[in-house]
């Protein structure tokens, strides 16, 4: 065997160790956060059990589930699931965009953000349920004035963090661009974006966290479907294992996307990661 071939073995050999650790890794952060809630319904349904609780307001985790089981086999539970990340997926996009786009102007063009950001600022501070009553007025009960509420919710932490860290990039970083007599849009994609991407993966996960608070809003607002509906419904009927049934599919949802997001948006912050073990 060459000494290529020995090189080669080595390197396979480490790439696969390095693989089992961080799929070990994965593992057992997995477990670890899991051992939370999971203690906690565990003790909820031995309090439950044993008689110390009555579980009637608060149901035990054996209630919720059946509850879960019950709408599953009827298929509410996959029409209603589907019906609410459809919309939050939509206002979700919606408001990224708008957010992305009127950020990026406010914070390069001072001029413009003289103009837009007292506004936008303002507008920030009017509360999600302030927005009900007018949005059913201009766009109806149907699905238009649910996305749009929803993406009023994403569009302003996407637009504050983009907003705001075009605005404090080192201007050191800048210079060394007009050095290079980088032109506008060369500037933009080759130095300020890459600079502003960890502070706009942050602005996104916090807006599609938004995203899902004001979903529950968007669907009382006369809806048919939904999680929201579910806890309506459940309000309504005095079910309240169908209510911390569709609670903790809302909880399970919000953790799985923001996931999604941060294993998607990872490539494009890895080049931190590195740096940040380089300086170690």
């Amino acid at each position: 065997m060459t000494a290529a071939d020995l090189s080669s073995e080595k390197q396979r050999l480490s790439g696969g160790k390095s693989g089992y650790r961080l799929r070990w890794s994965a593992f057992s952060g997995l477990l670890i956060a899991l051992v939370l809630p999971v203690s906690g319904f565990a003790v909820w349904q031995l309090l439950v059990s044993s008689g110390f609780a009555s579980g009637r307001l608060v149901p035990p985790p054996s209630r919720i589930l059946s509850a879960l089981w019950q709408l599953q086999q009827t298929g509410e539970l996959s029409h209603h699931l589907v019906a609410t990340c459809l919309r939050v997926l939509s206002g979700f996009a919606a408001g990224a965009v708008a957010g992305i786009i009127l950020g990026g102007v406010t914070g390069y063009f001072r001029p413009a953000r003289r103009l837009l950001d007292p506004t936008l600022q303002a507008l920030r501070a009017i509360p999600s349920i302030a927005w009900v009553p007018l949005f059913i007025l201009w766009f109806g009960i149907f699905e238009t004035s649910k996305v749009t509420l929803i993406a009023v919710g994403v569009f302003f932490p996407v637009y504050l963090g983009v907003s705001a860290s075009l605005v404090s990039v080192d201007r050191k970083i800048v210079e060394v661009g007009r050095i290079f007599r980088l032109s506008g849009f060369e500037m933009v994609r080759r130095i300020l974006f890459p600079a502003i991407l960890p502070a706009l993966v942050v602005s996104l996960r916090t807006g599609l966290g938004l995203g899902w608070m004001f979903v529950v809003a968007a669907e009382f607002m006369g809806a048919s479907e939904g999680l929201g509906y579910l806890l309506v419904d459940g309000q309504q009927l005095g079910k309240p294992d169908q209510i911390v049934a569709a609670i903790l599919v809302f909880a399970i949802l919000g953790k799985l996307s923001d996931g999604l997001l941060v294993l998607l948006t990872a490539p494009l912050t890895a080049w931190q990661d590195n740096y940040q073990k380089e300086r170690k």
